[in-house]
């Protein structure tokens, strides 16, 4: 299967291996003065260069042209058909099994309540890209299973919570998937039901399409904005909608022809409160909305690094947009803990979002104080682990090394001093040991490093039990099938809108 180039985007977690990219000319034409920005100095790394264990701190240098080497294909199955698409097959095998014995007859449920099937099925697919629900399975599992659980189901646990993008997919698809047979049965007995059911049946089912394919992994991942604005519009007109065709559909007696079931009966009905299900689970987190005062610091043309008030506990994610309901794009938090005065945004200067912050650093921004989790807030499971990222991929791995003293950092890229400034090395030097900290710049040490040859020796010596990973695709796919045929546990960047995407790797 042949590996894809990289591409560049600005997703959650996604780094920068290619560090021999050029700088944006025109970031460099545009870039504001000193004197504009905000910038807050703290102490350099260069005033004690890191040391490493003695097999690994002084790695030999990488050939001119590494052979390349085929990855066998069972390891790319087990990795391709990773937890997310087991979730997806799992839940839509049983769901159109049950659609089949509702289309034979031999299912009186789905025949008596279709329309609860349907919002059951968005109801969960909404719930589980909940923040508030997701930060609820994140604690739950890192509180009662840290560390004293069997090493595979903690790893079970954290292939689980990165992946509850399958839930999602699968109760989404299904649940389109149930309202067309219920819209299609209602058109086939078209004089049992009122012309105004038929109509916003049609238009929820149309509305709820959209949806699904704006949210689609080719349009999320390079046409980010396009899915920004429509899966987003297009599912509250489809919570509308569903809550219009809900009410009249339990509303309307097909035995007289009115509109006589009214109240009480109304609220009696499973649908009813499915629907009151992915109403709250998409309000709540827009109630958290802030229009928060944010510090930029410009340490070079491809990076703005952003400072906003109070601490944050290690493997959070934030929102920022400059827009209160438009596009929200994700990044990782950089924080010292919940104690601190601040955390910090590594912004990779990429697409056009990221250019603004640059051109226009703005002096507050809109954002979600309740922050959402990722793969990086498992680490509390684990009782000693790596963190391997590249470039602008230190934000999502920086906080879990600062926080705790069970974790390796490995950071790899291209005149990092220069290229992120003062902030983000002082937090390196102050936080994270020489003992667990080691830092390869390609454009000192001249080149790519011997990437799986390092992981290796520090996974041995530090005694690690997993690898958290953060690169860009051609950097985690290389990294992802290494571990796997060395038999390391580990976990990297979701990349899923290619076909042979590394998506977890144990």
């Amino acid at each position: 299967m042949a590996t894809k180039p990289a591409l560049a985007y600005n997703d959650v977690e996604k780094g920068t291996l290619d560090v021999r990219s050029p700088q944006i000319a025109d970031l460099a034409r545009d870039e504001k003065k000193a004197s504009d920005i905000e910038v807050f100095a703290v102490q350099s790394l260069k005033k004690d260069a890191p040391v490493t264990p003695s097999n690994v701190a002084k790695p030999p240098p990488p050939p001119t042209k590494p052979a390349k080497k085929s990855t066998p294909l069972w390891v790319l199955w087990i990795i391709w058909y990773n937890s997310y698409r087991r979730f997806f097959t799992v839940i839509f095998t049983l769901n159109f099994i049950g659609l089949g014995f509702a289309i034979a007859g031999k299912w009186t449920y789905a025949a008596k309540y279709p329309g609860a099937l349907v919002v059951g099925n968005l109801n969960v697919a909404v719930l589980v890209r909940n923040e508030i629900f997701g930060r609820f399975l994140y604690w739950f599992v890192n509180t009662f299973f840290a560390k004293w659980t069997p090493l595979w189901f903690r790893l079970g646990c954290t292939s689980t919570l990165q992946h509850l993008g399958g839930i999602h997919s699968g109760c989404a698809i299904s649940g389109v998937a149930w309202i067309v047979l219920m819209v299609v049965h209602q058109f086939k007995t078209k004089y049992l039901f009122n012309d105004s059911i038929l109509a916003f049946g049609v238009i929820t089912t149309v509305m709820l399409f959209v949806t699904i394919c704006a949210g689609l992994p080719w349009v999320r991942n390079t046409h980010h904005n396009v899915f920004e604005r429509n899966h987003r519009f297009f599912g509250w007109t489809s919570l509308c909608m569903t809550w219009v065709y809900t009410i009249v559909t339990n509303a309307y007696d097909t035995a007289d022809g009115k509109f006589d079931h009214v109240g009480r009966y109304v609220i009696q009905q499973q649908a009813f409160w499915y629907t009151v299900g992915i109403g709250f689970s998409i309000v709540l987190p827009w109630i958290c909305t802030r229009h928060a005062k944010v510090d930029i610091e410009l340490p070079s043309p491809k990076v703005a690094v952003l400072r906003f008030e109070r601490g944050m506990q290690q493997g959070l994610l934030a929102r920022i947009s400059r827009s209160a309901v438009k596009e929200y794009h994700a990044f990782g938090i950089i924080s010292e803990g919940t104690h601190a005065k601040y955390h910090y945004l590594i912004c990779g200067v990429q697409g056009d979002f990221t250019k603004s912050l640059v051109n226009d650093p703005p002096r507050r921004i809109w954002t979600r104080e309740l922050k959402f989790a990722g793969v990086s807030n498992t680490s509390t499971l684990y009782k000693r682990g790596i963190r391997i990222c590249t470039g602008t991929g230190l934000g999502a791995a920086l906080s879990t090394c600062i926080q705790s003293p069970y974790w390796y950092l490995i950071w790899i890229g291209s005149d990092q001093e220069k290229t992120f400034g003062p902030t983000i090395s002082g937090l390196i030097h102050r936080h994270v040991g020489p003992e667990r900290l080691l830092l390869w710049d390609s454009k000192v040490r001249g080149g790519r490093p011997p990437t799986m040859k390092i992981l290796k020796e520090v996974y041995d010596s530090w005694q690690a039990e997993v690898v958290f990973i953060t690169s860009n695709y051609v950097g985690n796919f290389e990294i992802q099938h290494g571990c796997k045929e060395l038999g390391i546990p580990a976990f990297g960047t979701l990349w899923d809108f290619v076909s042979d995407s590394p998506e977890f790797c144990c």
